[in-house]
């Protein structure tokens, strides 16, 4: 499979699994430097056989972390830092990619992981206790956290230089792909909402304007992002809420960002406010078809993600032409190595890398 590139012969993947980016705080990023936890954690799925590898949502500053247990790529120490997980990742077959996020209202909180373990350590971050001040579009309690402060035409005008420089450090990296984050409620995505974004000027109201910072973005990041690299695009393709984000807008979007080299698109959903949307295998599955429904004729790649699970379900869903790749992601932290044994479930006989040829033989 090979997504498309705006110069040379595209992306080659080696099959049409991608490890969805996953925020795991497992060990603190200190600083937002990749540790050799990621290396190890990314890694071993290199090994298992995933086709594209993408690193969890990664902060394109300091301000823009979910936590402050995030990755970051804001300077080149992070930099520096991810070339030895992207060596490692090209050396076992696969492709790397990497998730550039913005927190928006949604930054500066306790990982989500800590509530499990001390009750009084989830929601905002108190700046006393290292927190950060957060903005977004509008001042807005949605997020059942700290307010966001409603952003200036310089805090917006920062964004996307910080965009833009981070995906630079991505290609000095050894990335081969950048997926921008405009879902799952964060900065991006406040602005596509009617939910979030609030604002009477020129980056609010109307569709033209609430999709102008994801369309600044983009165009900002692929004039510095090489022809020859692949870019992509996550969406939420639906708020599930009336009044909000709707997939129609997202389809709409989909095709603005192509006009502007976006090669790629992932549709999941959600993530303003309660969630009211559907849930069970494959609940997301729709978006996706109906995003890659709208390209018919053209050469985007569109992947499908959300409780997807097994191989046989995965199979199903790209042989029914509703996507072109499949994001695995909950079934890959159980099993890092779910694509070899996908392909051992489908009867597929993979190519195999020797030196991780165990994982895909099986028990001598």
């Amino acid at each position: 499979m090979t997504i498309r590139t705006l110069e040379g012969d595209g992306l080659t993947l080696r099959n049409r699994s991608v490890l969805a980016p996953m925020c795991t705080y497992s060990v603190t990023a200190k600083d937002g430097v990749p540790s050799d936890w990621h290396l190890v954690h990314l890694g071993a799925r290199a090994n298992g056989g995933f086709g594209l590898i993408i690193a969890e949502a990664t902060g394109v500053s300091p301000e823009a972390r979910i936590s402050d247990q995030d990755l970051g790529l804001w300077n080149d120490e992070q930099r520096d830092a991810f070339k030895r997980i992207t060596n490692y990742l090209h050396s076992y077959g696969a492709a790397a990619g990497i998730q550039l996020a913005h927190a928006g209202g949604k930054a500066s909180t306790y990982p989500h992981l800590l509530e499990y373990v001390d009750s009084d350590r989830k929601g905002s971050i108190p700046e006393e206790q290292g927190g950060w001040e957060t903005v977004g579009p509008s001042e807005t309690d949605i997020h059942r956290l700290r307010s966001p402060r409603e952003m200036t035409a310089e805090d917006i005008q920062k964004v996307i230089k910080d965009f833009t420089d981070a995906a630079r450090r991505a290609d000095e990296a050894g990335f081969d792909f950048i997926q921008i984050h405009a879902a799952h409620g964060y900065l991006i995505h406040q602005f596509l909402s009617p939910l979030t974004n609030k604002r009477e000027d020129e980056w609010g109201g109307s569709f033209e304007n609430r999709t102008r910072l994801a369309l600044e973005v983009v165009k900002a990041v692929r004039e510095v992002w090489p022809q020859n690299k692949a870019l992509g695009i996550r969406f939420s393709g639906t708020d599930w809420v009336e009044e909000g984000w709707t997939i129609e807008e997202t389809i709409q979007l989909s095709h603005l960002v192509a006009d502007l080299g976006v090669t790629a698109i992932d549709l999941s959903s959600a993530g303003i406010g309660q969630y009211f949307g559907p849930m069970g295998p494959g609940y997301q599955t729709q978006l996706a078809a109906q995003v890659k429904k709208s390209f018919e004729g053209q050469d985007m790649f569109v992947t499908a993600v959300g409780f997807i699970t097994t191989a046989e379900q995965a199979e199903t869903l790209l042989m029914t032409d509703q996507a072109d790749g499949i994001s695995i992601a909950r079934a890959a932290l159980n099993d890092p190595h779910w694509a070899a044994n996908a392909a051992k479930t489908l009867g597929v006989t993979a190519k195999e890398d020797p030196r991780a040829a165990q994982y895909w033989r099986g028990s001598w």
